[in-house]
């Protein structure tokens, strides 16, 4: 599946990495960003946030991908192509069945001690609510990062962060029909963020 995957990527793709922090800028003009939780609170403090913040994240997922196949994308970080990671998360846990398709080195710097991997593992599965909500949970704590889930074709997105998620669509029209549908989710800042 990585090779296959990683494929798909460059050819839907062949300009951007799937590094899910990038994806508002890359994809600004399809993109659409969600508050999971009222008054745009970042983090849920109680059993009855982590309720809502599931129910939010859910319901976009359910809207993007009905019931198709997704690819369910984790990520990990090294200071080295293969070595361990540089800081320790429940990735294997959370995604035991994530295999590794993508390598995305940041060689940017001029110290190579500052140099980074960044490693991608993805699992197909078929989409149904509530499947990732251990993962989801995860991140709302800030506990792991650079989550997303995308249809089998890497057309829709969505990118759970803590305080929210990222999603892009096929088009604006359809971004901005999501968009609508949940306004009240919206970030009140002027850029969307």
């Amino acid at each position: 599946m990585g090779e296959d995957l990683a494929r798909l990527w460059r050819e839907r793709h062949p300009s951007v990495p799937p590094v899910a922090h990038t994806f508002r800028t890359v994809f600004a003009d399809r993109w659409v960003r969600f508050h999971s939780l009222p008054e745009s609170k970042r983090h849920p403090e109680s059993e009855d946030e982590y309720a809502i913040v599931l129910h939010r994240h859910n319901t976009v997922l359910d809207e993007l991908f009905g019931e198709q196949e997704v690819f369910v994308v984790t990520s990990d970080w090294s200071s080295t192509a293969g070595g361990p990671a540089g800081f320790p998360t429940p990735r294997r846990e959370l995604h035991p069945d994530g295999v590794l398709w993508w390598t995305e080195p940041d060689l940017s710097g001029p110290d190579p001690g500052f140099h980074t991997y960044s490693r991608f593992y993805a699992d197909r599965r078929p989409w149904r609510r509530g499947c990732v909500d251990d993962l989801l949970r995860a991140v709302a704590d800030e506990e792991i990062v650079d989550v997303f889930l995308t249809d089998t074709g890497l057309r829709r997105v969505h990118h759970p962060y803590d305080g929210g998620a990222d999603a892009v669509l096929t088009t604006p029209a359809e971004r901005d029909r999501l968009r609508a549908r949940h306004r009240d989710w919206l970030s009140r800042h002027p850029s969307g963020c």
